[in-house]
């Protein structure tokens, strides 16, 4: 074996340093490549869902003056409730665009004016003498909400390379243009998706419903899963005896975290609507449902939490002569509390995301209108979103996109919540 001179082990030395660095460098190239694509990417999704989506929130209204004709709206003069509902309300915005525009005749112009107005324009016309009876024989001026071709074309929303004839007749156009040059044609705040429920019509849908749907799931998620997770947690962290029943459940709640969500549909489209008769597309049925699909989530963070409080916390409790129950409850949890919160913020903002579990319950039904409890009809916003999407009409592009940024915001807000709650009450140790 030779033996090396200084110099030339020097050189060795050298060339051998030159090569770790270098591969140091690439390997931290490499890394801050992958985060600069990461963000990238999620910047063109984020992008791409606002340009989709932010013309959701204005929606075009028609200013029209509405004459309640009492031979239209109550023709016996009784002003019974049910007469008045079955009323031609549609007859009246009608009327009223054929007043501003006189020369229309034939049945096909009529036709394409009667679809300058949303067909809604007769269902709020049916609530407010329905509210108000008083309004007959009256004429009113209102804003009704413009169809859904008339408000993309004012929003100059027509697809790259599309004619827009395609979608609104020259003379509708014209009539378009008439309105907004006469001040009878405007846009505003499109209150209308957040208020209402779902609808065929685009510029009828809105996101209420949906958003009511997922709220009362939540809460039955949050007061199932929390309390029933921490408990099962401080259980097997600090008092169940080590044995091999034991681990035979740890080993399954670490299996259901991992569990796709749709088995946990099949599992209460079985149980809880098959067996115990609950209805469809309740949100009891779906919090349930998100209820078994987040307790393995609650309960892996809560013990990982339980497990963060050093020993001498307990060793002192004890030392004083405080119980194990006393220890656990007045020491160990209040200490372990905040990991707790943030693990069930995460597993809840998980559960607001989920569809599938949801489809296999019924909550894909069209439901128009706002749920008023838990055992109401409903939907949730991730299912809107998806049957939004499916829709063939034009302007749910942009209501899907919209409503994928109410979801966004939602879940950004209680991951802060849960980050916000780990910084504020987490101690270091």
């Amino acid at each position: 074996m030779a033996i090396l001179t200084p110099a030339e082990t020097r050189r060795r030395v050298d060339a051998s340093l030159r090569r770790r660095y270098r591969t140091e460098k690439l390997f931290r190239f490499y890394g801050l490549l992958s985060v600069l694509l990461g963000v990238g990417f999620l910047l063109l999704l984020f992008t791409t869902i606002i340009a989709n989506g932010y013309g959701a929130f204005r929606q075009s209204f028609v200013r029209l003056d509405i004459q309640f004709d009492p031979a239209v709206v109550d023709p016996e003069g009784a002003r019974q409730p049910d007469l008045l509902a079955s009323a031609d309300y549609a007859q009246l915005v009608k009327t009223s665009l054929r007043t501003i525009f006189p020369d229309v005749e034939d049945r096909a112009s009529r036709r394409d004016l009667n679809a300058l107005v949303s067909s809604g324009g007769g269902y709020e016309l049916q609530r407010m003498v329905l509210a108000d009876p008083g309004l007959i024989g009256q004429t009113r001026t209102l804003w009704l909400p413009a169809g859904d071709e008339v408000n993309l074309y004012v929003k100059g929303r027509a697809a790259e390379g599309e004619s827009e004839s395609q979608h609104l007749s020259e003379q509708q156009i014209g009539w378009v243009k008439q309105l907004e040059a006469s001040g009878q044609l405007r846009q505003q705040f499109n209150t209308i998706f957040f208020t209402g429920g779902d609808s065929r019509e685009p510029e009828l849908a809105g996101i209420w419903g949906a958003t009511k749907g997922s709220f009362f799931m939540l809460l039955v998620t949050l007061v199932l899963s929390f309390p029933l997770g921490v408990a099962a947690a401080i259980y097997l962290e600090e008092f169940a005896p080590r044995s091999w029943l034991v681990d035979v459940i740890e080993v399954n709640i670490n299996n259901l975290a991992a569990v796709p969500s749709i088995v946990f549909g099949l599992l209460g489209l079985a149980v809880f609507i098959n067996f115990f008769g609950l209805p469809r597309s309740a949100p009891l049925v779906g919090g349930l449902v998100l209820t078994l699909m987040t307790l393995p989530v609650i309960i892996i963070a809560s013990r990982a939490s339980i497990k963060s409080v050093p020993p001498s916390v307990r060793e002192a409790a004890l030392g004083v002569g405080a119980s194990k129950m006393q220890m656990v409850f007045h020491h160990v949890l209040p200490l372990a509390l905040p990991g707790m919160l943030t693990g069930a913020i995460i597993g809840m903002a998980r559960a607001l995301g989920e569809s599938a579990p949801l489809l296999m319950i019924g909550m894909v039904a069209f439901i128009v209108e706002v749920p008023s409890g838990f055992l109401s009809p409903s939907t949730a916003l991730p299912v809107q979103i998806y049957l939004w999407a499916d829709s063939p009409e034009r302007a749910f592009v942009e209501r899907t996109s919209a409503a994928i940024m109410v979801l966004l915001a939602f879940l950004l807000v209680m991951n802060a919540a849960a980050v916000w709650l780990r910084s504020r009450f987490e101690r270091r140790w």
